[in-house]
């Protein structure tokens, strides 16, 4: 009774774990990690910082104030009357910026925080290549654990006849023993598919910055492939107009135009207006006014207005880098893509059936003595090998199709 207590509790406990587990789709997988990564969420930080430098770029210039206390005389002849002949001043002044400075700093910092939000974007655009890589990773992991149960399962029900066709005498003790050998390479398949697996799943939690156990985290989602895909051309229209680090090299041009505007604003002279109050005895009280204007001979900021004017060169240079990357991207994912998907169908079409047919034609015909213990390893190996082809095939094409969504700067292919 008490066995059975104990029997009972552990089922319960086995019950309780896998009730535990919960499988996550590709989507909420995605939201998870776009809330918790933490590189993800540290550009983030940058984009406020940029954000908030739009707010230092439009502050006006700070007034002047200036108060003075002249022909004061401590050694009066009259102690009771120090301040007698002292002189107030009160002077406040403020520089006017002209040519629109101030406009064109906001402009600038603007299109800072646009560059800002892009390469945002970019990042998280190669982060989600490294999620959906590891996600793929997962489910084929997973359905290579599947498969190489099922071989186990499959092999062992084998074994069982030819433990029966020994007690017959049917076969040879050798041939049992070869068989019995031949297991091993079926538990190893499984205990590698299995390590391979939490394995998979640990990177994937380790991107979402996860700390759920690997015991109860599991993923679920599709692992297969479509029969056709969307010609290159479209491809290459989608990724000029997505991709955001593409985007941000033609924003790095549009700014550099900004600055050099801003540059050559700032060579034009900002005159300083000057209003002052005090008393000159016999004047009781006087107002004045006053107007600085810099000379600007020698200093017109030349300098900066040279290099601005490079700088915007030096950004459609790097555009044009940018856009040839993007085809060059494009193209060699889509050949990739296009690639897997060739290996692929044959597979399907006719292999994988191939396969099944080979192995349970030469497993009958070996059960009933009309093939030899060769033939059977061989056709057993040959079904493992084709099958865990397959599934690598759908990984690898997966993997392709998530280089290309890279590539795209979106997700083309689901």
């Amino acid at each position: 009774m008490r066995r059975l207590s104990i029997g009972l509790l552990i089922a319960v406990c086995l019950t309780k774990g896998v009730r535990a587990q919960k499988a996550f789709t590709w989507q909420e997988i995605r939201d998870k990690f776009e809330a918790r990564n933490p590189t993800l969420r540290a550009s983030q930080v940058g984009v406020d910082e940029a954000k908030a430098q739009e707010t230092t770029a439009w502050l006006r210039p700070n007034p002047d104030l200036t108060t003075t206390l002249d022909q004061f005389d401590p050694f009066t002849p009259n102690p009771y009357r120090p301040l007698a002949n002292t002189l107030p001043l009160i002077s406040a002044s403020y520089l006017h910026e002209r040519q629109h400075k101030r406009e064109l700093r906001l402009e600038s910092a603007q299109k800072g925080t646009a560059i800002a939000v892009s390469q945002q974007a970019d990042l998280e655009r190669t982060l989600l290549f490294s999620l959906r890589s590891a996600f793929v990773q997962t489910l084929q992991a997973k359905a290579v654990l599947t498969l190489t149960r099922d071989n186990l399962a499959y092999y062992d029900g084998l074994l069982v006849v030819s433990r029966d066709r020994f007690q017959a005498g049917d076969i040879a003790q050798v041939d049992l023993d070869r068989l019995e050998l031949q297991r091993v390479q079926f538990e190893a398949d499984v205990q590698t598919a299995e390590t391979n697996l939490r394995t998979a799943k640990i990177q994937l939690l380790t991107l979402m910055n996860d700390r759920t156990p690997v015991e109860q985290f599991d993923v679920a989602g599709p692992f297969e492939f479509p029969e056709r895909i969307l010609p290159l051309e479209e491809f290459r229209n989608i990724a000029v107009d997505t991709r955001p680090d593409l985007k941000a090299a033609a924003q790095a041009v549009d700014k550099a135009q900004t600055d050099h505007k801003l540059v050559v604003a700032d060579g034009s002279t900002d005159p300083t207006f000057g209003v002052d109050m005090g008393r000159n005895p016999p004047i009781p009280a006087y107002i004045g006014f006053s107007v600085t204007i810099p000379l600007r001979i020698f200093d017109k900021n030349q300098g900066e207005k040279q290099r601005t004017e490079l700088d915007i060169r030096r950004n459609e240079r790097l555009r044009e880098a940018a856009q040839a990357q993007v085809f060059s991207d494009v193209d060699s994912a889509y050949a990739m893509v296009n690639g897997n998907l060739n290996l692929l169908r044959p597979y399907k079409a006719k292999y994988l059936q191939l396969a099944v047919q080979v192995r349970e034609t030469i497993s009958y015909s070996y059960q009933h003595g009309g093939a030899s213990l060769l033939d059977f390893l061989n056709a057993q190996n040959d079904y493992r090998s084709v099958q865990l082809n397959y599934l690598n095939l759908i990984g690898s094409y997966m993997t392709a199709a998530g280089q290309l969504n890279l590539a795209v700067g979106r997700e083309a292919i689901q």
